[in-house]
């Protein structure tokens, strides 16, 4: 799946996870939020620059490997693992896709160097539906005046630029989305509240409002009213993004399940003896084994500029599926242990229910599944 020089970097990537990560997982989800140094181990790592294009000062990795790091990361904490994926793959994927050679020197080189961004598309009163947006733009001299609210923003506050999605021709619907991309100092643009969270605690999610925030011609991503293809495309890669985090969670959840029924006694044995136990774990494990096949499936057809609709949108919902099943069966094998905060399954439970939800609910997938099937028969 990977060569040599992926592996040495996939390699590197895992000794950082869990060595300076995964020990401090506990306090950035009881704190909530992630230490600057961890981020800056991870900006001195390189990391933020392996997906972006040589061209802009990056490594110029295919997003399979991205996702490979993504999983790693996302083991030892996903909480941290998200400022990497919302940067690169929410972020900075619509400018390299869609942006223009001007857009692409002044933000892919700042990613590269390590700057954080973010994707600002949901509304308090559009979620999955992304079409419905009430965040309008209108037209100001060279540029564009942007007002209204975004919401569940992830990298909100230490993000340096999003990608927004606004409404510049309400009467043509999705037809009238245009995206820019907006620096975070930009005036006139403030966070309104920080969202407390279920799970990935660590992560920062905000509120953005916007009023009357300038923002020059020059930003839009790809063309006018052309947005809701920019966020569209950008979804089919979050999606295996968020597939990648799942996977991550089950596998850590997994892992330490086992090694405790391994050490955990009753009625003189070892539960991990017991076939009940063992109906239990190989369950897991092959929704596990069956969830990374879809994902690197899926990132092989994005790495090949192949149609990935379908396969991202299977690989989000499997893969979110599973790091519930396995989160909460990695629970209750730990019995009332696992109820407590002594031991990590009640956080991998908690961390694993947003992967059902964000990058469109899995609800969501099924309707997107669907209708590939049906374009694919030739019924639509």
């Amino acid at each position: 799946m990977f060569n040599e020089t992926e592996n040495q970097i996939i390699n590197v990537v895992h000794e950082l996870a869990e060595s300076k990560i995964k020990p401090r997982a506990r306090e950035i989800d009881e704190k909530a939020y992630v230490p600057e140094d961890i981020i800056q181990a991870m900006r001195d790592m390189g990391l933020f620059a392996l997906y972006i294009p040589e061209k802009y000062g990056g490594n110029g990795l295919r997003f399979s490997v991205l996702m490979k790091i993504i999983e790693e990361i996302s083991y030892a904490c996903p909480s941290t693992a998200l400022i990497l994926d919302g940067t690169l793959t929410l972020f900075a994927e619509p400018v390299i896709m869609f942006g223009s050679e001007d857009l692409k020197q002044r933000y892919l080189t700042r990613v590269a160097s390590g700057e954080i961004g973010g994707l600002a598309i949901t509304e308090p009163g559009a979620g999955s539906d992304a079409a419905s947006i009430t965040t309008r733009a209108e037209k100001s001299g060279d540029g564009y005046v942007i007002n209204g609210t975004k919401t569940f923003i992830s990298n909100g506050r230490t993000a340096k630029f999003f990608v927004v999605d606004t409404s510049t021709d309400r009467a043509l619907k999705h037809k009238g989305i245009t995206t820019f991309v907006v620096d975070a100092n930009t005036p006139g643009l403030e966070i309104s509240r920080d969202i407390h969270k279920l799970g990935i605690r660590g992560s920062s999610t905000v509120e953005l409002n916007f009023n009357n925030v300038f923002v020059d011609s020059s930003n839009i991503v790809g063309k006018y009213n052309d947005g809701f293809r920019v966020i569209m495309e950008t979804l089919d890669a979050g999606r295996v993004g968020v597939a990648a985090q799942a996977l991550g969670i089950a596998k850590s959840a997994f892992d330490e399940a086992l090694e405790y029924i391994n050490t955990r006694r009753q009625f003189g044995n070892k539960i991990i003896n017991f076939e009940g136990i063992q109906f239990t774990i190989a369950e897991m494990e092959s929704r596990i084994k069956a969830s990374e096949l879809l994902i690197y499936d899926a990132a092989d057809k994005y790495d090949k500029k192949q149609n990935s609709i379908e396969a991202s949108s299977i690989a989000k919902m499997y893969a979110s599926d599973t790091a519930m099943y396995v989160a909460e069966r990695s629970l209750q094998l730990f019995g009332g242990y696992g109820y407590t905060t002594d031991f990590n399954a009640e956080r991998h439970l908690r961390d694993a229910k947003i992967t059902q939800i964000y990058e469109g609910t899995n609800e969501i997938q099924k309707l997107i599944i669907a209708r590939e099937i049906m374009k694919g028969h030739g019924f639509m």
